[in-house]
């Protein structure tokens, strides 16, 4: 009888990484690259120790490999350890699901059954590492069902944009550091919801005033590729009052300044404001405990979003929400579109303040 699957997070594999508990299979997969990554790291750095590694440590890549060199990877045994360690790297590019016939001593079977076979019977000598990124096994087929009862299965999803800010303010505590109240958020307005980059961005910063007691937002614009005047939080603050000079001006500079201030990231941050924009409409408790709870930001930032919804109608809003699809599809050269981006978000900003 299969044993009950159990949900794995990353917290409660790092826990269990910690202690020095390894399971044969960890099938790590999702949009969210980050995790995937930290786990695989951790794995490759921790489990053996520098002359271990020599002999017991095989790191493969999707592209370069199949199923069946995978396999018998996994069935060798250490030499002078106690564990190998087999980490497959890229494994979106290794297709997990397709059928290829090989001949074994039981016959013919095809490779993903081989694989079954491995996952329901692995060799407990052997730590194996899937790294599966941007997407995932089809669940509704049996090896995703094998793996979830038999392996660590974990699925990596990508950060909502609400939750970054907490997810910086807790990687900032976990640091044991003190900062002003907006720092979270303004470092999670600006860098979006890339996690990898955001540790980049906070951990370059954290060297350069490893003398400081706070963390500032001043120290955020100096130590991070924010520009003082011209950021994603300054563009929202202009929003809300519709400030049209001052939006102007930014959209020029994040138009001469493209690759520090990507069209993809600033879509996401307007559809992200709007939408926080249409919920305070739909309610009728408006102090500001109930906007933050409705919206997902500070308390202390509710009382700005509550006058932006007053500057925008519902009607207005909806309007607006089509506009940002309408220049997100042009932005990534769907239709007849063949303006240069820094004109369409030029265009795209005058709809929304007139």
């Amino acid at each position: 009888m299969a044993q009950k699957a159990v949900k794995y997070t990353s917290d409660l594999i790092f826990s269990e990484l910690k202690q020095k508990i390894y399971r044969p299979i960890y099938f790590l997969e999702g949009e969210e690259p980050y995790y995937i990554d930290k786990i695989a790291d951790f794995i490759e750095k921790n489990v053996l120790d520098e002359m271990e590694k020599e002999f017991n440590q095989t790191i493969l890549y999707g592209k370069d490999t199949d199923v069946l060199t995978l396999i018998n990877e996994c069935k060798r045994y250490p030499m002078m350890a106690d564990k190998q360690v087999v980490i497959l790297r890229e494994a979106q590019e290794l297709n997990f699901e397709k059928t290829v016939e090989t001949k074994n001593a039981a016959g013919k079977k095809d490779e993903i059954n081989l694989f079954e076979e491995y996952v329901k019977n692995p060799t407990n000598s052997t730590v194996l590492v899937i790294c599966y990124k941007y997407g995932g096994l089809d669940k509704r087929r049996a090896l995703a069902k094998t793996l979830s009862t038999h392996a660590v299965y974990f699925n990596s999803e990508k950060l909502k944009d609400y939750k970054v800010q907490e997810w910086v303010e807790a990687y900032l505590k976990e640091r044991k550091l003190n900062f002003e109240q907006k720092v979270p958020y303004f470092i999670s307005e600006n860098l979006g919801n890339d996690l990898a980059k955001i540790e980049n961005e906070v951990d370059k910063l954290l060297l350069n005033i490893k003398d400081k007691t706070q963390i500032t937002v001043a120290d955020v614009i100096q130590n991070i590729s924010v520009s003082k005047e011209y950021n994603m939080f300054e563009l929202t603050n202009a929003i809300m009052i519709k400030d049209v000079l001052k939006v102007n001006k930014i959209i020029n500079y994040f138009a001469a300044n493209p690759k520090d201030n990507p069209v993809p990231l600033l879509m996401g941050t307007l559809y992200s404001f709007f939408i926080k924009l249409i919920g305070i409409h739909t309610l009728t408790d408006r102090s500001q405990y109930a906007i933050a709870s409705k919206i997902g930001v500070p308390p202390f930032i509710a009382k700005d979003y509550e006058a932006a919804a007053r500057q925008y109608s519902p009607g207005k809003l909806v309007k607006i929400i089509g506009y940002l699809r309408e220049y997100d599809k042009k932005s990534k050269g769907i239709g007849s579109n063949t303006m240069p981006n820094g004109e369409l978000m030029k265009e795209l900003f005058f709809k929304i303040l007139h």
